[in-house]
């Protein structure tokens, strides 16, 4: 049985584990490098870690995200922007989904970044900076040349689980099953690595919650989005 307690606080345990080349800031708070995106942690709500999160802020304009069990209270110096509840699956069963083999799923490279940057602030399936598809794999769908969906892996909390996340697709192009493929896809590459593949979804998006589910997907936990800038 896998020790599920990395996820309670995926930030932190990514950018002091797995994923630490990423990580910018000192040993009571972190963020990921900017040009991957917002996400951001304190080791705890001491006034020194809550110092040093606030210090990770680069400027008005700038957003800390933080993902934790509960919200997180705003460190002097800074204000709460917005909070939002989300849901935690994982897929930790034997009976998962097996991908299904699709010629139309390509591995996405630097090549693609430009066009992967466009899709996903067209979607939003999350915060998308110009090197969030470095973060690992992404596969995408072609259709007449340009990219409609992808899909990939962002967060590795511990040697044990990564995330799947940036999953969208465009406007024009939903409803064709895209979203099954491709999550189905990176689970089946996280799974020959020897990996649980773990996801999140706004709570009460019934529609998302449903596919994750029939793709092998189980809640898990609540977690709580925090989002902080200067005041």
């Amino acid at each position: 049985m896998s020790d599920f307690t990395p996820l309670d606080r995926q930030v932190w345990n990514m950018l002091a584990g797995e994923q630490a080349h990423l990580a910018v800031g000192d040993g009571a708070a972190k963020r990921i490098s900017p040009e991957y995106g917002p996400f951001a942690a304190a080791l705890d709500t001491s006034r020194e870690a809550q110092d040093a999160l606030a210090a990770l802020l680069q400027g008005p304009d700038d957003r800390l995200w933080l993902v934790e069990p509960a919200v997180w209270p705003a460190p002097p110096g800074t204000r709460v922007v917005r909070t939002a509840k989300v849901l935690q699956l994982v897929a930790d069963r034997e009976d998962v989904t097996d991908a299904v083999a699709d010629d139309e799923i390509v591995p996405l490279t630097e090549a693609d970044a430009r066009e992967m940057f466009a899709l996903a602030r067209l979607t939003e399936p999350g915060p998308w900076e110009v090197g969030t598809h470095r973060y690992g794999e992404f596969f995408g769908i072609r259709i007449d040349g340009k990219l409609v969906a992808m899909a990939g892996e962002r967060m590795r909390p511990s040697a044990d689980f990564a995330e799947v996340s940036g999953v969208c697709t465009h406007p024009d192009h939903r409803g064709q099953g895209y979203a099954r493929l491709l999550i189905s896809r990176v689970m089946a590459s996280q799974r020959a690595r020897g990996l649980i593949s773990y996801l999140h979804s706004y709570d009460g998006n019934e529609a998302a919650i449903g596919l994750y589910k029939s793709l092998g997907f189980r809640p898990r936990s609540h977690m709580y989005v925090t989002i902080l800038a200067s005041t």
